[in-house]
């Protein structure tokens, strides 16, 4: 079974490359057979105002699951019921002090590519970074 994301977007192509940046994926490429997306789009006949209604990021090691990013009308407008839980504080057992140092260079670099940061908790041996991403889906940085 495999597993795919989707996120609802205001500008899938800037959402997708955001995301991209963030987990180390990459744009996913055009279709076997095409050198670009414009020339599978011309293929598909997708108008041209309809060209930039999607996108896609994939592991470029393939272990981890495709992120789909649809162009929706309505903009965010509630609390995230469901949530990524980016693990960048180093594998079980890293010292909570090195976990802190890794999750806080992480937060500067997201929120260099514009994220933004919400809140830091510190919590049962545990530290993470609530932050929200450019069009302000809430993620954690653990």
């Amino acid at each position: 079974m495999e597993i795919q994301i989707t996120f609802d977007a205001n500008d899938p192509p800037s959402l997708a490359a955001f995301w991209a940046e963030a987990l180390g994926y990459r744009l996913q490429p055009p279709p076997e057979g095409f050198e670009s997306w414009e020339a599978w789009e011309d293929s598909q006949g997708i108008p041209e105002e309809r060209r930039s209604d999607w996108s896609a990021i994939v592991d470029p090691a393939e272990g981890r699951p495709r992120f789909y990013f649809q162009r929706v009308p309505e903009g965010k407008t509630a609390k995230n019921r469901v949530h990524l839980d980016v693990n960048v504080g180093g594998p079980p057992g890293t010292p909570l002090e090195e976990r802190r140092k890794l999750v806080d260079a992480e937060v500067g670099r997201l929120a260099a590519l514009g994220a933004v940061e919400v809140r830091t908790a510190e919590e049962h041996g545990e530290y993470w970074t609530v932050m929200t991403d450019p069009e302000g889906n809430e993620f954690c940085l653990q």
